[in-house]
């Protein structure tokens, strides 16, 4: 199987590289995996093979699935008109390069995985969501809908497209979790606000896993032209996937999918603190008002003051086991 990856070398990017190869040599099956990327020459595995977006253009070669998670951190920078362009053009520039070998390549991909984020469904405070609930407007929900739109017009080409819309990722290396780690370790951390914004997170290690999982699931299940494989789930399993229709419309036949990347037990900002403290050995007695986060960070104070509960259900409905369900497990049980 052969995987282009756009973003390859980023946070989740990498872990998923290393993973999937993982899998596949220790069950000695073929896998290539090639990274797409402004610059050829940065530092990459061994086992990896590295592509430009000219390169794209232009090859002939043939990719089973393209994995889209190419884009700017959404917390890194506060939200200037500036940012926000930046914000989008990292994501919408690859996508588009995507679209353009798709539509002209004669060996289509199997499928397209594209990155999205919940903030697609904006600010809904501890109001539970799931792949059917609605969405308020708001920048964050735009940013991701935009996004996805575009990669959902891979369908025109009839290249099925799964879209992945991701909460926060716990792992020390990278994410929410490694900015934090600084502060908790030198006591000075603590809750945001009043502490009861819902936080949605996702280990790093289930990200992956759920990731292989929808990748497999498509491939195992594409005779039926279906991105559900109810074939090798229990009676119970198959009974639960009709309980949230995750499909996107499209033009035509080709399927698309969305799945929330989600633990299925969200915290408060409170417990997520109290927790890392736990795990650091520190204390978090600290507390950031919501006034000083938001000029601190304008609008994109949002991000740390508004909570969102999004659930995993279509991962669920279709038979993926988390193996950290709990955050508690997520800092412990480290990759």
């Amino acid at each position: 199987m052969n995987i282009l990856i756009s973003g390859g070398s980023g946070f989740l990017g990498s872990a998923f590289s290393k993973e999937i190869l993982k899998r596949y040599q220790s069950a000695d099956t073929d896998l290539h995996i090639t990274w797409l990327t402004r610059d050829n020459s940065q530092a990459h595995p061994n086992d990896i093979q590295m592509m430009t977006y000219d390169e794209l253009a232009q090859t002939d070669l043939g990719f089973d699935v393209i994995l889209n998670l190419a884009g700017a951190g959404i917390a890194d920078a506060r939200w200037s008109d500036e940012r926000k362009e930046q914000l989008l053009a990292s994501r919408i520039k690859p996508t588009e390069s995507i679209l353009e070998f798709i539509a002209r390549t004669s060996t289509k991909p199997k499928l397209l995985v594209s990155g999205s984020a919940i903030g697609w469904y904006g600010t809904q405070g501890d109001k539970p969501l799931n792949e059917n609930s609605g969405f308020e407007p708001d920048f964050a929900h735009r940013l991701c809908d935009e996004w996805e739109q575009l990669a959902l017009e891979a369908t025109n080409y009839g290249v099925p497209v799964a879209i992945l819309r991701t909460g926060v990722v716990i792992h020390p290396d990278g994410g929410m979790l490694g900015k934090l780690l600084t502060p908790f370790k030198m006591g000075v951390g603590g809750q945001l606000g009043d502490g009861k914004q819902i936080m949605s997170w996702i280990s790093r290690e289930d990200w992956v896993g759920a990731a292989i999982f929808v990748i497999e699931q498509h491939l195992n299940d594409e005779a039926d032209g279906g991105l559900i494989d109810t074939g090798k789930m229990d009676t119970e399993s198959v009974e639960r996937a009709a309980t949230v229709d995750n499909t996107l419309p499209t033009a035509n036949e080709t399927p698309a999918a969305v799945y929330n990347l989600t633990a299925p037990n969200p915290v408060t900002n409170h417990t997520f603190t109290k927790t890392v403290g736990a795990w650091l050995h520190r204390p978090t007695f600290f507390t950031l008002p919501a006034f000083l986060l938001k000029l601190m960070f304008g609008e994109m104070a949002t991000l740390l003051i508004d909570g969102q509960k999004v659930l995993p259900q279509a991962l669920v409905d279709s038979g993926y086991t988390f193996r950290q369900p709990t955050l508690k497990q997520a800092l412990e049980e480290q990759d």
